[in-house]
């Protein structure tokens, strides 16, 4: 959002200067002239590294986003107004993103504007699905009820991720550990060990040899295979913010043996979750699945999401384009039919993200049980293969030394 500098002067005529976050520059005055600053002068202050709002990945944490919509239906149904709750939540919350979100909410609802209209300028902290659901219960009049099913609802998606996360984790962080201790065996132990062996002339095996020949490489190249690890890291981060190369990425992925069925699981899960969201709120179908087509995090999914609106717009079924495709099982696309002819589509999707939210807490127990065990032998036999192809021609120059 654009800063503004201003010199302007408060209620006791002093001169008073500063910056202030708008969206316009008619925006800024009108705020500066509601906190009794009378402006002289104000011009927009260009964007540059030193004052550019910097973030990596979301803006605010998932966690205290939940934290935030609990305390928020707690004090809406404590009879606290929605600005007074606002300017509270502000206070409190250890987000700084959504700390100064909230200070911006607080003025646009001060100004007579919906809370629904002044969330809708921050997208980076609040979702199209928080937004739509807001606008819901303003509607119907029980924001606190509707700030509940958010925050059950986003309390359910963290739970979830949090789930994925601790299953991948653990074989990543083994696999940087594993490729640490080799750079480090191969340039810091095994050369002491080559000048003996020229020493001695004695004939080495074949795995020694190879031992020996990537130590001598990775000594030159070390640096060469930390970019290269460097360099994929950020390739794919690149990638993946593309629509078109994270379909690819998305699709290898949920091909993927093992953890392919557990990102599906996961992404059918939020998808169930969020589209059963919105539908209890009231949500229209079609804006529905606009929203969660933004926000399922797999464009495999996403893709088959956008030909089911493409299909009811053309007043086709909405199943009729997750049948034909792989990445969803026939009981998603069954539970959704009985719930378009019944008419209770959003307990059916509810049962849906239960059941896979439920599959998933399994499986990444499962996984983590099996993956540990092996992630430890994988450790142990490249660094025993390492130790041992110096191990056994040691043994050999022992042997002719003794006799």
């Amino acid at each position: 959002m654009p800063q503004f500098k201003y010199q302007g002067r408060n209620i006791k005529g002093r001169r008073q200067t500063g910056t202030i976050t708008s969206t316009s520059k008619r925006e800024a005055i009108i705020k500066l002239r509601q906190k009794g600053i009378k402006v002289l002068e104000i011009n927009e202050v260009p964007e540059t590294l030193l004052n550019k709002e910097i973030t990596f990945g979301n803006a605010v944490k998932l966690q205290d986003f939940v934290i935030y919509l609990r305390q928020f239906a707690t004090l809406l149904k404590a009879g606290v107004s929605v600005v007074d709750s606002t300017r509270i939540l502000a206070s409190q919350t250890e987000s700084k993103a959504l700390k100064k979100a909230l200070e911006e909410v607080e003025e646009d609802l001060r100004a007579g504007n919906p809370l629904s209209m002044a969330t809708a300028k921050h997208k980076r902290i609040f979702p199209p699905m928080f937004v739509n659901m807001i606008k819901a219960g303003e509607a119907g009049g029980n924001m606190d009820e509707t700030l509940e099913r958010l925050a059950d609802h986003f309390e359910k998606v963290h739970r979830t991720r949090q789930k994925m996360v601790s299953a991948l984790a653990y074989p990543i962080v083994v696999g940087i550990i594993a490729i640490g201790v080799v750079i480090f065996l191969l340039i810091g132990v095994v050369p002491t060990f080559v000048q003996m062996f020229a020493d001695f002339h004695a004939e080495l095996p074949a795995i020694t040899k190879f031992v020996l020949k990537a130590s001598e490489v990775m000594q030159v190249y070390w640096w060469l295979v930390v970019l290269a690890i460097f360099g994929l890291y950020v390739l794919f981060s690149v990638l993946k913010k593309h629509k078109e190369s994270k379909y690819y990425i998305d699709y290898v992925m949920l091909r993927m043996p093992i953890f392919g069925k557990l990102l599906q699981k996961a992404a059918l899960a939020r998808m169930a979750r969020t589209l059963s969201s919105l539908f209890s709120r009231s949500v229209p179908i079609l804006q529905a699945l606009a929203i969660v087509e933004n926000v399922v995090e797999n464009e495999v999914i996403a893709k088959v999401i956008k030909q089911a609106r493409d299909s009811l717009e053309r007043g086709q079924s909405l199943t009729e384009p997750m049948k034909k495709h792989w990445a969803f099982p026939p009981l998603v696309t069954q539970m959704i039919a009985i719930g378009e002819e019944t008419g209770s589509l959003d307990a059916m999707l509810a049962k849906v993200a239960d059941f896979y939210e439920a599959e998933v807490e399994t499986t990444t127990d499962r996984l983590k049980s099996l993956i540990e065990p092996f992630m430890i032998v994988l450790l142990a036999g490249i660094i025993g293969t390492i130790v041992t192809s110096i191990i056994v021609p040691m043994y050999d120059i022992f042997n002719h030394i003794h006799q």
